[in-house]
């Protein structure tokens, strides 16, 4: 019984291992993608303000 219990407690930390590691990927891939453009509004953005 605390074998059964010890099992399923490793088997959900898995699952959430897995759900953050893709939720990880999705972002590098967002990052990647949409990068430049968010860096560019970033500047534009900046430039808005005096210094």
């Amino acid at each position: 019984m605390l074998y059964h219990s010890i099992s399923e407690n490793g088997q959900g930390l898995m699952e959430y291992a897995l759900i953050l590691l893709f939720i990880a990927i999705a972002v590098i891939a967002v990052l990647l993608i949409f990068g430049p453009s968010i860096g560019n509004l970033y500047s534009q953005v900046q430039n808005l303000f005096p210094s």
